[in-house]
Formats: structure tokens, sequence, C-alpha cells
């Protein structure tokens, strides 16, 4: 119902009491400080930055953040604007006794009036007053782990009736603050422990490794195949490696076997009775991911008709081999780590805590230390799980090899589709002569394909791509430089080559490549000598000669100084000649 009398007095405004709107200043403080401790950031920054924001929520001149170490002896010292240079100035600025009665009681210290209270020193006084001569106030409260003191956090103000006011929220408080910062220390402190305890047992590993001597011959590993020095050299730290379990991180490029490296691990460990589970962690979403890692309840979400075990669960007592871990999004790496920490997790959409005890072998083929320098990688989980890094060579630098796996890759092939080919010694040559960027998969791709094409009873050197100008190597990696982290581009020089004498029928002339395509490394001259088309000029002007004759076309221009195309490529990256087009 309206109210008619005009002259009746309007309601007041409702407006916050003091007490609400302090409340909710401790709140808003609370929040944002919390953020800063959960920041990937060194710890004395982090505390830094707490001082800075404390003094925007709160009536202060000067905050100290002391921190103790195992011993109770002074630390750290952090205020606002800390750096390097400045430690020492904060660790000076503490009043010592007021302090240690602080850590010695573990109760909040409240002194109104600094230069009448005995606790502070004549220089005490002169430090938190500077140049003025008004009043000040001390406030210390104790920062904890548990029921253990580790250090203090300290504010001195002007007193006023203000200040005096607001004394026991402004306590409250620093108490709420101070129990953030101890849980931050504490897990600071944990995890240098746990990095600490990592580095000195890869450190042992490693030492163990180097005093380690094989006797009588390479232990034999289930389908590797090489006979190489570096080949040796790998299977006989996998088998120092695998009587721990040490996580281990297999470090190579694309191509070079890092799965069945880490089959061996688990075969030749104490673990090899039990299973070995494997995931690419670069083939699922982050969603997925983390269902079939953890495992999921039934109705944890849309699909989920049953409960299902995760493969860390799947892999207890046995091995779990994590590739591409480099791929990992950064919001799954801080979920892998509690696992890899703790060894217990929960299923997705369940509370029960599951404990496991697994073997981590980790595989990447990215630079993790770059990664971990842009903020890609986490750093806490690069100690984690390069604990012992095994580096996987690449195929051009065990060329011995070549040979064995060539025929072993052909044996497969015989076998599965029932044939009796024969590599020539040609197709050996062949081969030879190629750096295989892709490693052992490439290799295995050229013997099949090669293999498939062979019209007689024998592999020859003319059934390969390289000898048809169609190599998968030339057309992938031409043009490219190598990226961090993947298999590089071999850069040749400019070969001398005499022309070929076996001339292919209707090539007006021209002599078939005498070399594949695929990766050359020519050991002869770099100057063309009378393979150009004039035989004189230089170098540069020899290959714009060609490639003005031949249209531009790099296949065409290659013929012509009796190259392959992939060499010609690198011809004119290396002359700086760009490639006309119309």
């Amino acid at each position: 119902m309206l109210d008619g009398n005009p002259h009746r007095a309007s309601r007041p405004a409702v407006t916050a009491s003091p007490s609400a709107a302090r409340s909710e200043i401790a709140l808003t403080g609370v929040y944002e400080i919390s953020k800063i401790l959960t920041s990937a950031s060194r710890l004395e920054i982090m505390l830094a930055s707490v001082v800075n924001l404390l003094a925007s929520f709160m009536q202060m001149r000067h905050g100290v953040i002391a921190l103790l170490d195992d011993d109770g002896i002074p630390d750290l010292a952090v205020g606002a604007g800390w750096t390097e240079g400045t430690a020492e100035r904060f660790q000076a600025s503490l009043p010592d006794k007021a302090v240690g009665q602080v850590v010695a009681t573990g109760m909040p210290l409240v002194v109104p009036n600094v230069a009448a209270h005995p606790l502070f020193t004549a220089d005490d006084v002169a430090r938190l007053a500077g140049e003025g001569d008004e009043t000040v106030s001390f406030i210390g409260v104790p920062i904890r782990i548990d029921s253990r003191v580790v250090g203090t956090l300290t504010i001195d103000r002007a007193c006023d009736r203000q200040a005096m006011a607001r004394l026991d929220f402004d306590v409250r408080f620093l108490v709420m603050v101070a129990n953030l910062i101890g849980q931050t220390v504490q897990l600071h402190r944990v995890l240098a422990r746990d990095r600490e305890r990592l580095m000195a047992e890869s450190h042992r590993l490693q030492k163990e490794l180097d005093d380690y001597r094989p006797r009588g011959g390479v232990t034999p590993v289930a389908g590797v195949v090489g006979d190489s020095p570096a080949i040796r050299s790998l299977i006989d730290k996998i088998a120092v490696v695998a009587r721990s379990r040490s996580p281990v991180l297999l470090r190579g490029e694309s191509g070079t076997g890092k799965e069945l490296f880490a089959r061996a691990i688990h075969d030749l460990s104490a673990c090899a009775a039990g299973p070995f589970i494997k995931v690419n962690c670069a083939a699922l979403p982050e969603s997925v991911l983390e269902s079939e890692l953890f495992g999921h309840e039934k109705g944890a979400f849309t699909g989920a008709i049953a409960a299902r075990k995760g493969r860390f669960e799947l892999a207890h007592g046995g091995t779990l081999f994590l590739d591409e871990i480099g791929e990992m999004s950064p919001v799954f790496q801080a979920k892998l780590l509690r696992v890899l920490q703790e060894g217990e997790f929960e299923r997705v959409g369940g509370n029960r805590t599951v404990k496991v005890q697994v073997r981590l072998v980790t595989a990447t083929n990215r630079n993790l230390e770059e990664a971990v320098a842009r903020g890609e990688f986490r750093a806490d989980l690069y100690y984690r799980i390069n604990v012992v890094p095994v580096f996987l060579p690449p195929l051009r630098d065990r060329k011995s090899d070549i040979p064995l796996l060539s025929r072993e890759f052909l044996a497969r092939f015989n076998a599965e589709n029932e044939r009796s080919l024969v590599l020539s010694p040609d197709a050996l040559e062949v081969l030879g002569a190629c750096c295989f960027p892709g490693n052992v998969r490439e290799l295995e791709n050229c013997v099949r394909r090669a293999a498939t094409l062979a019209a007689g009873p024998s592999v020859a050197a003319r059934d390969f791509a390289c000898r048809n100008d169609q190599c998968a190597s030339a057309i992938l990696w031409q043009g490219r430089q190598p990226q961090p982290g993947g298999p590089p581009v071999p850069q040749a020089p400019m070969p001398h080559l005499a022309p070929n004498p076996a001339a292919r029928p209707g090539a007006a002339g021209l002599g078939e490549p005498a070399l594949p395509a695929a990766a050359v490394v020519p050991t002869v001259s770099a100057d063309f000598g009378e393979a150009g088309p004039s035989g004189t000029g230089t170098e540069r002007e020899r290959l714009i000669e060609a490639m003005e004759r031949a249209g531009w076309v790099q296949a065409r221009a290659a013929r012509l100084l009796g190259l392959t195309p992939r060499q010609i490529g690198y011809a004119l990256r290396k002359h700086g000649i760009d490639i006309k087009r119309f």
C-alpha cells in the first residue's frame, strides 16, 4: 500500500558495516596472495610479491618475511623490491630480539610503541622510525609448517587511532597469510629435497655406468639389430640402467627405436614378469589422455557405462612407457607430477585413492631443456623423469648396421609375402650411401618399397626410388632446415661427379645419376669440374646457367650437371640462388 504522507522521512541507504568491509578486504587479499603463491616462480620472488601486495591492503610502512633453515638459523629475509643485492639489507632491518621471541613462543607479537618496549634496541628504533619522530608500532606473526616455526612475517607502521582500531583484525589477517606462506615453503622444500635426491641418484647411476665394463660380449636384446660401437655402447648402458627402478628418459630423433629400447629396459629389469604398458601422449587429446592413464568410474562422463582401469593401474608391478611426453599440455603435466611423486591418484569421477608401483620409462624427440626455458614444460616434472637420460644414436652414426638392418627387414618382407628375395651388392651400396634422416623407420620403408617393386629374384640398385628421382626423403626434406629436437638435414658440399657413361635411352644423351638422391653425403671435391654444361666459369655461374637451360626445373638441371635433385637443392641453398617461378 502506498504511503500518502509526503512529510515522512525517507529510509537511509543500507551501507556495509566497517567489520563487513574489512572482511571483504581480507577475503580479496587472501585470494590475491594465494594466486601469487601458486605461481611457477622462484620462492624469493613470490614472497617479495606477497609483501608488496600486503602494502596495498594494510596500513604499513615496511614488511619483511624471514625464513629459518632446518637448524633454526636465519636463512632468508625478503621484502618488497627484493633482489640478490638487497638480501642483506632486509636481514639487517629485522629486530633480532622481537623476531626471536616470535620464533621461541610461536605466538604473534604486537607492540604499539617500539620506543617504549624492551625487545627493541635504540638501533632497532632508529631503523624503524627513519628520519621522522612519530610513534611506530610493530606486528610479528610466526610462519609454521605443522607445529614447527620456520619463519616470521613482520610489519611496522605509524601508530595512530585508526591503526589501533584495526589492530585485532590486522593480526588475524597476517596469521592467515603466514599460514599460506608456510604451506608454500613446505612444498618448495619438499620439491628441493626431492630434486636433490633425484640428481644424486642420477649422478650415482651415471658413475656406475662409467665404471661398468661388460664381461664377455654384448647383452642380447630382443628385436635390436646391430653390431656397431654406438649400438654396443647403448645396449651396455641399457643393461645397467635396467637393474634399478629409476625413471629413464629415452632421447633421440624420430625413428631411432625408442619403444624397442623401452621394451628392452623392461625385459632386462626385475619387473620383467610384470606388464609392459605403452601410451603415446601425442596421439590423444588431454581429456582422453587423463582417462587413459588414470581410468574412470562408471558415469564419470558421457559414455562411461562402466568403471575402467587406467594405464597406471594396468602397469602396476611392471613398466609404463610414455612416448612423446614432451607433447603434454602444462595442465596435464601438473596432474602427472603428483602421480610420479606420490605414487597415487584418483580415477576420473572417483574419490578413492589408488596406489601403484610402476617403473616409468619416457621418451621424446624434443629439446626439453629449451621447452623448460620457454615455460612449455614444467621444470619439476623434467627433474622427475630425467633421472637417467639415455640418448639413442641416429642411423647415420651407425652406418655399419645398415646391411644387417636391411637384411632383417627383407627377411620379414619375405616371410610375410612368401618370397625369397636377396639384396644384391649394388643395392647394399646404394643403401650405405644414404643418410636416412628418418632413421631406421625410413630404412625399413625404403627396403620394403624396393622389394615390392623388384622384378627379379634379387633387389637391385635400380629398384630403389632414389635411382628413379622418386625418393621420399628428398621430397620431404628439400628446402627445409633441421628443427630443434628433430632429425637434422645433412648438409652436403657440392660434389665433383664425372658424367655417367651409362646413358639412359630417350633422355637426350643425359646420363643416369650415379648416386642415390636420398641424403647422399659426397666425400669428393666441391667443384663441378667438367660436369657443368660449359665446363668453365665459377660454380655459382654454372648452377645458374644450368637452371636457365632447364627452365628453372631442378630435376632437369640436375640431369644436365650429372647430379641428383637433392644435391642440386643443396647447391642452390649453399649459393643463395632463389628459384624463379613462372
